[in-house]
């Protein structure tokens, strides 16, 4: 129990106590966040003979790969046994990856656990996070340059990571939402705002009523322009942006064309905002039961920022034909796929982990005395320290741990133990 005790010259402050059960319970909490990371990954065996793998736990080595040459992922297994001693990039997870370990990538590096591979994986998709770089600032993650403080994002769409300060929308301060797009993305996947009107977080669009004819309000934003597209359209055709009121001036823009199911560009500089607006008696006989074609009757901000989604969103977009086409030619079809989230993947690691496991260090601590859990906590603390000052030189050196360097080292700690002791002296009364 922590406390202050008074007495003599004033405060003495106690250090808290912490139990044993506590120490496990925190051990159990930090395995399981590294189970979550690694998603079921499996560490002894090259994913390779699994073929694209939905989501798994993947590497970038510079040793063998550095900046300039071509870009190459490897699976947690190569990561310890074929790159144990290389400076390797935790890129956390990529969707539909397959390992290059050993490929026509690595000139000089052979697979330890699956020789007999392709040249290429023409399936995969690289960017430069396999050099140790991200965002759109291109820069390593830490940055040992970089003296802001920023938490790093990742796209659900590309897969980069930003700082979130460079995704033009400050991340929602309480955190409370599950997924990302960034603004490159927002714009190739120009659908999403007509859903973001209803669900993003924070809400990043503004809903105009049908008898609003003025400007749109956006909280923050001084410059603003406003477009109404009289004509109606459905999402596979162009939308004929027919006049633009400016700060309550109209200004006539003449053969202005977004296309709604390609990447679009903006009508004014970067920062504008626009808002789109369908009209209500679209033919809609080839849509039936289209939720993207109901939004679209509504208007709808669009903005140069990224978009911050929350739990379950994915749920909520159209899966007519229309839709899956559209999400088939923008190579985003992953996105009705409830298995393809991160959160599927962290959830899949808990589980395998938690699979049938028992804790036989509880198990052994319950069944003992005080003298018994006493000595245990002591031996516990001393192999704690060790292997904390242990794995620390990995670090500093920015190593892999290998099986053998666990074996080693639980190897010379019995052995100190041993040593310690044959030097005990026992005295009998």
């Amino acid at each position: 129990m922590a406390g202050a005790e008074r007495g003599g010259g004033g405060p003495a402050e106690q250090e808290p106590v912490v139990s044993l059960v506590d120490v496990l319970e925190e051990d159990e909490e930090l395995e399981n966040e590294a189970c979550a990371v690694l998603g079921g990954s499996d560490s002894e065996k090259c994913s390779y003979s699994q073929g694209s793998v939905k989501r798994q736990a993947l590497y970038a080595c510079s040793t063998c790969t550095p900046e300039g040459e071509e870009p190459a992922g490897i699976c947690l297994a190569c990561s310890y046994e074929c790159h144990g001693s290389h400076k390797l990039f935790e890129l956390y997870t990529k969707r539909n990856f397959r390992c290059d370990c050993g490929n026509s990538k690595f000139k000089n590096l052979e697979c330890k656990l699956l020789p007999e591979k392709g040249k290429l994986n023409s399936g995969n998709k690289y960017n430069d996070n396999f050099f140790g770089l991200y965002c759109i600032c291109k820069r390593p993650y830490p940055d040992p340059e970089d003296e802001i403080p920023d938490e790093m994002i990742q796209c659900v769409v590309c897969e980069d990571w930003f700082h979130g300060r460079h995704l033009g929308a400050i991340p929602p301060e309480s955190g409370d939402f599950q997924e990302m797009v960034c603004q490159a993305c927002m714009k190739h996947c120009s659908f999403l705002w007509a859903y973001a009107a209803q669900l993003a977080v924070p809400t990043v669009t503004k809903i105009i009523t049908a008898e609003d004819d003025g400007v749109l309000n956006v909280d923050g934003t001084d410059d603003q322009k406003v477009i109404k597209a009289e004509n109606g359209a459905n999402h596979h055709e162009s939308i004929p942006e027919e006049s633009v009121l400016e700060k309550g001036k109209d200004v006539r823009e003449e053969n202005k064309v977004e296309q709604v199911d390609e990447p679009s560009t903006s009508s004014g500089s970067e920062s504008d905002l626009q808002t789109v607006s369908m009209n209500e008696h679209q033919n809609t006989e080839s849509h039936s039961g289209c939720r993207l074609q109901e939004l679209r009757t509504k208007k709808y901000v669009k903005q140069d920022t990224a978009t911050y989604w929350p739990h379950n969103w994915r749920n909520k977009l159209c899966t007519c034909s229309d839709c899956m086409k559209m999400y088939a030619d923008l190579e985003v079809l992953f996105l009705t796929d409830e298995y393809d989230t991160v959160l599927a993947y962290e959830n899949k690691g808990k589980s395998d982990q938690g699979t049938d496991r028992r804790d036989p260090l509880m198990d052994t601590l319950n069944s003992m005395n005080r003298v018994q859990q006493v000595e245990l906590i002591c031996e516990y603390n001393d192999l704690k320290t060790e292997l904390k000052d242990y794995l620390r030189r990995f670090a500093d050196e920015g190593t892999v741990v290998k099986r053998e360097d666990i074996q080693q080292f639980f190897e010379e700690f019995q052995s100190r133990k041993r040593r310690r002791l044959d030097g005990m002296q026992y005295y009998c009364s």
